[in-house]
């Protein structure tokens, strides 16, 4: 049997929402634990939480990070990494000094900024983003998505910062919120299409404070969908800068299925040392349950 130190912390909750939980184990050595055991922890916590973050620190002000879903290794997780850094700058006398910190991931090494004083926020750069030039068409989206073509504003794009991430433009809110796709077949478009995630958007919102509403479906990973994304929202970024659609400057988009219970993730941009225009996205977290968890062999 092992003993791991293990947190239940929802990313990006507000006042309307419960936020998007995430499994925290902290361990002493990447070594604590093997591959299986962290896939098999996160099958075990199916239902429970949408992904499980392994977290270990490599010096004073760097992390490593890890994902696993019920399914597989997520290359990056971004709603985990909110919830795991937020809790760890908060209770660390130290790095919640630090303006940032640094973690490893499978897709690279990231920037953290520390805002929780004055916002109660940490933000995460987002990883290069990569535009893949891969065409589908709105007809197999829409039928994906079980809605009409006529209902898909522009032509899918598919952007990955962290995620290979479908954006699908959506005329109005009515039409997102009333999106009830299938599970199965979802995920078999997905794989089909080397697609992660779907990210839907549109400009019309719930609340005037915020820019856009988007919902995101994450199918490969073992559930229809995602009530608060970093990664998805950070690939929506890149796209509307792409499209020049948004000036950088902060913005808040309100996430989820359900028209006053959205969830809030904040995206800027930040320039990187090599001047490289990043999305980051940001947000706060709350622990729900904190304890052991003892992994049986």
């Amino acid at each position: 049997m092992k003993i791991f130190n293990f947190k239940k912390i929802d990313a990006f909750a507000t006042r309307n929402s419960d936020g998007n939980p995430a499994g925290y184990i902290k361990l002493d050595s990447i070594n604590d634990i093997t591959d299986k055991e962290m896939l098999k922890i996160a099958q075990e916590l199916k239902g429970y939480v949408n992904e499980v973050g392994y977290v270990f620190q490599v010096d004073k002000s760097t992390y490593k990070l890890r994902y696993f879903s019920s399914e597989k290794e997520v290359e990056f997780c971004g709603h985990a990494t909110i919830a795991i850094m937020y809790d760890i700058i908060k209770n660390d006398n130290e790095l919640i000094k630090k303006s940032e910190v640094n973690i490893v991931t499978n897709k690279g090494n990231l920037v953290v900024q520390n805002r929780i004083e004055d916002e109660d926020a940490v933000f995460i750069m987002s990883p290069i983003p990569e535009f893949n030039s891969k065409k589908v068409s709105k007809e197999e989206v829409a039928n994906a998505l079980k809605t009409k073509i006529s209902d898909i504003d522009n032509e899918p794009e598919i952007v990955n910062a962290g995620l290979e991430t479908l954006i699908v433009s959506i005329k109005s809110l009515g039409t997102i919120l009333n999106l009830k796709p299938k599970l199965e077949e979802l995920k078999e478009f997905c794989v089909k299409n080397k697609i992660d995630i779907i990210e839907v958007f549109c400009a019309e919102v719930a609340n005037l404070k915020n820019a856009y509403r988007t919902r995101v479906f994450a199918p490969t990973f073992g559930y229809l969908e995602d009530p608060a994304t970093g990664s998805g929202n950070s690939a929506f970024g890149y796209y509307l800068l792409k499209h020049k659609n948004w000036d950088g400057k902060i913005i808040s988009i309100e996430q989820c299925g359900e028209k006053e219970r959205y969830t809030i993730v904040k995206l800027k941009t930040y320039k990187d040392n090599n001047r490289f225009e990043r999305v980051l996205f940001g947000g706060g977290a709350v622990v729900r349950i904190e304890g052991k968890y003892f992994y049986y062999k």
